[in-house]
């Protein structure tokens, strides 16, 4: 990260954090947390996917402005495929608008050979992100978030990562029934031939009082320059909440 980012990260945080007087009563530590089974294996960046189904946990620990958002996945195989390891602070902490600064060590299980025979290598990423979150109502959202990847071994990606998504939560479906749907527009631009346009529309169903909750995510190339071209991936899964 260069030094002008990190001094311009640094003002913020401090302007940010001295503007608004703390309240004691968000004080507490609160913990999130879900377990799904996924028919394939999506990551974060829709545009990659482990292509095999796959068992993703995620956890969040919130204290005042602060959080920490695991994530672990695993193949089905029992190989680890993606560690995520974010922490979030909210610059801007608003009713209707939220600001945040994030930073991801993450490692990826990559496929690879030696002396002919199958090995799992671990790829190390530092991840840069910042979202805004602008909350139309408690249902609707909008999220404007820029990530920057930067790839720790050799042959590893960097690049950038832009996306737009729209939610609505809570859609009452007859007294029990509940909908969640979201549409993300995303663009990616890494080394090499790794560009592209997507869009990736998920949708989710559960009933009130019960923690369960299935879903359907699909992504669709809509323009890219990545060979063989992304297409189209979908994913089904069922979802745990604790």
């Amino acid at each position: 990260m260069r030094p002008t980012f990190c001094l311009l990260f640094l003002f913020i945080f401090t302007i940010s954090y001295s503007s608004e007087i703390p309240d004691s009563s968000r004080t507490k530590l609160k913990a999130y947390g879900s377990v799904s089974l996924n028919t394939n294996g999506i990551a974060s960046i829709p545009a990659f996917s482990l292509d095999k189904p796959a068992v993703i946990a995620s956890v969040s620990l919130v204290k005042n402005r602060f959080s920490y958002d695991p994530t672990l996945g695993y193949g089905f195989d029992l190989r680890i495929w993606v560690i995520d390891n974010w922490l979030h602070y909210k610059l801007i902490l608003r009713p209707a608008f939220e600001l945040i600064a994030g930073f991801d060590a993450s490692t990826f299980g990559n496929k690879n050979t030696l002396q002919g025979e199958p090995i799992r290598e671990a790829q190390r990423y530092f991840t840069y992100s910042i979202t805004g979150v602008y909350k139309f109502s408690q249902k609707e959202s909008l999220t404007v978030a820029y990530w920057n990847d930067r790839g720790q071994e050799k042959g590893t990606l960097k690049g950038h990562f832009f996306t737009i998504t729209g939610e609505r939560t809570d859609i009452c479906i007859g007294k029990n029934v509940l909908l969640s749907s979201a549409l993300q527009l995303f663009y990616i631009n890494y080394d090499g031939n790794n560009d592209g346009l997507f869009v990736s529309p998920k949708i989710s169903s559960s009933i009130k009082n019960i923690p369960f909750s299935i879903f359907f995510q699909a992504t669709q190339a809509l323009t890219s320059n990545i060979s063989p071209f992304p297409g189209f991936r979908w994913n089904l899964g069922i979802s745990y909440t604790l």
